[in-house]
């Protein structure tokens, strides 16, 4: 008799709080297990249930303090490769590291290659992620990596709020440019991209963007926003070149040393929008911000994924649908 496998989620303490959402989105409880960090710093997980024949979910991003949250990745896929569970999927909706994807000076590592290889030499079957920091990420994998976006979850937000007339989308900086060509065939918008060389020196200048921004209100997409000061240098630009309105647009809110207050109280900035993909501290909140939640998108895609359906309905936006992201 062939039993049948039984789908079972895991959440890590890097974003428990999205692992919960997820797991509510799907109706099924969390798995239990037991994490403890020893004085020394030493991570110590145990699962307590049975996993054998499951198929497993465990959701955690790379985020916050990386490296303890990517070790407690690792310990918690050996406790549960030990405990004969059928598969392991990893679900990293940031995959933190991602940004050393090259190798662009002499004797560099490309770390986010041996996170895929430590990965896969740890027995995970597959990879759910979103927004990669480059695509290309996903072939350092010989294992599935299912790449969600969340420009159709972003992009909704200003159709819901009606804020999609007299718009202009905006890279920061050249190598964006892709991102805000996409974002903005979402919106039905035309697109622009900030000169940051110019920028920096001189944001009046009319050379620091390229494209028509003055008079529109201008939507600057990133995947990332870390410290803040791309987006803040880039708003002073757009301001200073006739933009009525700057809202800063992220998937992954990393904001270090509180960059969410930083741009909360920028003159320049009039509202910020990002996904929980990453835990986004109180201190890091304000008025500024609205936080849209990914565990919708990551419910249907391990719901999918489970039941060995396609994803490509996820890829796009009920908006606009033709657009092939």
């Amino acid at each position: 008799m062939i039993v049948p496998s039984e789908l079972k989620l895991f959440g890590l303490s890097t974003n428990y709080q999205l692992a919960e959402q997820v797991a509510a989105n799907l109706h099924v409880e969390l798995g239990k297990i037991e994490e403890n960090t020893f004085a020394d710093g030493e991570i110590y997980e145990h699962i307590l249930e049975s996993v054998r024949g499951d198929d497993i979910f465990v959701i955690s991003p790379i985020a916050s303090e990386a490296n303890d949250s990517f070790m407690e990745i690792m310990i918690a896929v050996d406790a549960l490769r030990r405990s004969s569970a059928r598969t392991i999927s990893v679900v990293i909706p940031y995959f933190g590291y991602g940004r050393a994807d090259r190798k662009a000076k002499p004797r560099e590592p490309i770390t986010a290659k041996l996170l895929a290889s430590l990965l896969e030499m740890n027995g995970v079957d597959r990879v759910v992620t979103i927004d990669l920091h480059a695509p290309q990420i996903q072939g350092f994998f010989d294992i599935p990596v299912d790449h969600l976006l969340a420009a159709p979850l972003l992009s909704d937000y200003f159709f819901k709020n009606d804020l999609t007339e007299n718009m202009v989308v905006v890279s920061p900086d050249h190598t964006g440019a892709g991102r805000a060509r996409k974002f903005a065939e979402l919106l039905d918008a035309p697109w622009g991209v900030v000169n940051d060389d110019v920028a920096k020196d001189n944001p009046e200048s009319p050379n620091a963007i390229m494209g028509e921004v003055a008079g529109r209100r201008a939507i600057v997409i990133d995947d990332i926003i870390d410290s803040g000061h791309r987006m803040q240098l880039t708003a002073k630009a757009l301001k200073a070149n006739g933009a009525t309105a700057v809202y800063p647009v992220a998937t992954h809110a990393v904001f270090a040393d509180e960059a969410g207050q930083l741009l909360a109280n920028d003159e320049n900035i009039d509202h910020i929008v990002v996904t929980d993909t990453v835990p986004i501290s109180d201190e890091n909140r304000s008025d500024k911000l609205t936080v849209l939640s990914v565990a919708p998108l990551l419910a249907l895609a391990i719901k999918r994924i489970y039941e060995n359906e396609p994803l490509d309905k996820l890829l796009k936006s009920d908006n606009n649908p033709n657009v092939k992201l």
